[in-house]
């Protein structure tokens, strides 16, 4: 099998080949700014060499995830996963030789690193019966291997730079073959820069990039000019792996698409000077709409609150009106015990409705449904306080009826789980069942009864440790919930 590809030809038409093999030994550095055909050339190289050796796309602007379609490439979206995640991703990657496109497009440029530098390090630490041969190309890799510290955090610059520093000079033994583009040379990583052994040099201005990329093409100072004047998808190429002598390069076709196009020109629209200066202003008055927020009126009791306030009372000093009243309810015909339950639950589940009601204490909650049982006639006998709180913490949970068979696992679960902190897992368990997002930490701080968003990281961890949860955090922040025993999980959403 021929280990040659076709990237271009010169202006004379003759074809300009890469040697893959000598390319896996000697890495190769793209340079030009932007709008040079950086993109354009890494798309053909990767056309070209996709049936001759597996390949590997860091994709910062998701512009190669097009070649899935021709190329069965896999597209890993890094926003998706986790740490962990990309970790073992990268892993299997390197055992079942996949070719893959690592897109980073939905993550800010902090995360954006940390995710390429997991997901190299995984590829770099693979075991020695893996180390098998790889392209691995990285696209804008100024951004990756930055040469000074900029607005990112120093954390994320310099796991990045360690995993590039290892590629490029440590991945050749390993199988790997960094194949790395730049806008600018000035930006990239010195270290970096300098292993690689090929050079693609396309059209820059600045005087300090063409004398650099001057020197690694062995061209004289005087001569550097001739790198402003190359056209766009015109490079000057070298290297053991391209030629020995500094070669003019016109990139050839690709069969791929991407998904950052140059933008052309446009019609201008038709309308007259009038006509637009209307569209322009039309409802320009006219404020959006705001919620409007009013001034909580003071506190007033209605009658069921103040009669409950009385019973309250009446509770505290037994008296004989009390006495004559619970003998008349040992007369009173008892509904049946499907009845009560009934009624019981519809009673918690309105108690759970009320505002601030998981601040009260649970003995106070607990004296306040007996009396309201009591009001409609209904035996509390054979209910403690324990069966209470547990009935109570599904209704904040929305869960109406927990008899029901929709929730028989999640009951039979909930066991293992303790009284005070079963309303937040219910509510977690909840939102997984109905596939929708974790509830942020204040409103699981309001469910568990607390303002200390704190206390709820505490009670996360506590439950992550007893096994009954999962949290797990994305790259891009989001964070979902899993509950292994169910097989369920929370959509991700923003923590």
């Amino acid at each position: 099998m021929s280990a040659n590809i076709v990237i271009g030809q010169t202006p004379q038409g003759q074809p300009i080949e890469i040697d893959i093999k000598e390319l896996l030994a000697t890495r190769l550095l793209v340079q030009g700014n932007s709008g040079s055909g950086k993109s354009h050339l890494l798309r053909r190289i990767l056309e070209e060499s996709a049936t001759i050796v597996q390949q590997v796309v860091i994709d910062p602007e998701g512009d190669f995830v097009s070649l899935a379609e021709e190329f069965g490439h896999v597209v890993i979206d890094g926003s998706a996963y986790g740490e962990a995640e990309i970790a073992r991703l990268g892993a299997r990657i390197r055992q079942h030789r996949a070719s893959v496109v690592l897109a980073l497009d939905e993550l800010e440029i902090d995360q954006q690193m940390k995710c390429a530098a997991q997901f190299l390090n995984a590829l770099f630490d693979a075991p020695r019966e893996q180390w098998y041969p790889a392209l691995v190309v990285v696209d804008e890799a100024q951004m990756f291997a930055p040469a000074a510290a900029g607005e990112v955090t120093e954390e994320a610059r310099r796991v990045s730079l360690a995993a590039m520093t290892n590629l490029m000079c440590r991945g050749r033994k390993r199988g790997l073959a960094g194949v790395i583009a730049t806008q600018r040379l000035a930006k990239l990583a010195k270290n970096v820069a300098a292993e690689a052994s090929n050079f693609l040099m396309g059209r820059t201005f600045l005087d300090i990039d063409m004398i650099r990329a001057a020197d690694l093409l062995g061209m004289e100072r005087r001569q550097a000019e001739a790198i402003r004047d190359l056209a766009r998808g015109q490079f000057l190429g070298l290297g053991p792996a391209i030629a020995r002598r500094p070669v003019s390069v016109n990139v050839g076709t690709v069969r791929t698409g991407q998904k950052s196009v140059t933008p052309g020109l446009a019609p201008l629209p038709t309308a007259s000077t009038e006509e637009l200066r209307e569209l322009l202003h039309e409802n320009l008055h006219v404020e959006p709409d705001r919620p409007e927020f009013h001034r909580a009126a003071p506190k007033t009791e209605d009658a069921e609150t103040l009669a409950r306030r009385i019973a309250e009372s009446d509770l505290l000093e037994p008296t004989s009106s009390q006495s004559r009243e619970s003998e008349r309810e040992r007369q009173r015909p008892e509904p049946d015990a499907e009845e009560s339950r009934a009624a019981m639950v519809e009673i918690m589940n309105a108690m759970a409705q009320e505002d601030d009601c998981t601040f009260q204490s649970s003995t106070t909650l607990f004296q306040d449904f007996t009396i309201r049982c009591r009001m409609k006639g209904i035996s509390v006998r054979g209910l403690d306080a324990t069966m209470f709180r547990r009935g109570f913490a599904a209704a904040l949970a929305g869960i109406d009826d927990p008899d029901d068979e929709r929730w028989m696992d999640l009951i039979n679960l909930s066991k293992h789980v303790p009284d005070d902190a079963l309303a937040t897992f219910y509510v977690i368990a909840r939102a997984a069942i109905d596939g929708k997002p974790c509830p942020d930490d204040m409103d699981l701080a309001r469910i568990y009864g607390t303002s200390s968003p704190r206390r709820v990281q505490r009670l996360l961890d506590y439950l992550e440790k007893d096994g009954l949860i999962v949290v797990r955090t994305d790259f891009s922040g989001k964070r979902s919930v899993g509950l292994p025993d169910l097989g369920v999980t929370t959509a991700p959403v923003e923590a």
